[in-house]
């Protein structure tokens, strides 16, 4: 019977430890995020201003063309970002889930590009797309003088070469998470489809990839808040250029906060970057939710 109070006492202590967390999380993070919305109403321009203006600051928005080339940069990168990072991470741990010879150096070698930071890899990948000094000019060298792979000054490719060193990068981490996933299954699915005479190709394609449903979300949503924080990266590898060809919408919202000293344009955009993630994941949010209502049903 003394246990019952002891235990309601241990509860209130662990509460209580968690309190100043709790308040913090209140106060600064959401605090945050409606005082962005609430500047995002008003007519700032250096210093917040606490006026209303309405919608003034998002039909603004909308009609500046460098915005919308931002968004149409994000989502481009977005689609082809998440799409390739799945199916490559999907194959490396497919790959190494075979129990290859010196598997834990693949893992390593696979994972350390994501160690990095993006600032590193941009400038590692800037170097190497660089026409004159990098790859180009290397197969030059060896004697292909007509090769040509100048996408990083090429306004209609440039995006691409963005693309290229994020998967490199996080592509390690989708493996990651995949490969624990495999390690997961019950071995016996593998040998019931051996004995059925089903390829190996068609056993990962068929069992495999729909029971690695909730690997696969989980790394999408990493992936996608990448997405909408990628500004490292551009700004290593061409600082939004050439012109305005590689812009994505956090290096616009850094640049009119901090440069163009334009704090309700900053905060309109970031507003409609917030509502665009919220969007994007409730769907997923509800899916997961609904499912574990039913798990707990059963």
């Amino acid at each position: 019977m003394a246990n019952g109070p002891r235990r309601r006492r241990t509860s209130w202590a662990a509460h209580l430890a968690l309190l100043p967390m709790a308040l913090t999380v209140l106060g600064v993070y959401i605090g945050c995020v409606l005082w962005s919305v609430r500047i995002s109403l008003s007519s700032s321009k250096i210093l917040p201003r606490h006026d209303f203006v309405g919608l003034a600051q998002y039909v603004r928005l909308f009609d500046s063309e460098r915005w919308m080339t931002s968004l149409f940069n994000a989502a481009l990168f977005g689609l082809l970002f998440i799409s390739l990072c799945l199916v490559i991470g999907f194959l490396l741990a497919c790959f190494i889930d075979q129990r290859v010879r010196g598997e834990d150096l693949l893992r390593t070698i696979f994972l350390y590009p994501y160690a990095m930071s993006f600032i590193a890899t941009g400038l590692v990948w800037q170097w190497m797309l660089n026409p004159e000094l990098g790859l180009q000019s290397a197969v030059r060298a060896w004697g292909w003088s007509s090769f040509q792979f100048d996408w990083i000054v090429s306004q209609d490719k440039v995006i691409y070469t963005i693309v290229i060193a994020a998967v490199w990068q996080a592509s390690g981490l989708v493996m990651a998470i995949l490969l624990a996933g495999l390690r997961g299954m019950d071995e016996s699915l593998w040998h019931a489809a051996r004995i059925d005479g089903v390829p190996r190709w068609r056993y990962y394609l068929g069992i495999v990839l729909p029971q690695l449903g909730p690997a696969m979300s989980s790394a999408a949503v990493l992936l996608a808040i990448g997405v909408v924080k990628v500004f490292d990266v551009v700004v290593a590898m061409t600082q939004g250029g050439p012109g305005q060809a590689s812009e994505v919408p956090a290096k616009f919202i850094m640049d009119h906060l901090f440069s163009r000293a334009n704090v309700g344009l900053a905060s309109a955009a970031s507003t409609v970057m917030l509502l665009t993630v919220i969007v994007l994941l409730a769907p997923l949010w509800y899916a997961r939710s609904r499912a574990a209502g039913q798990g707990v049903r059963a």
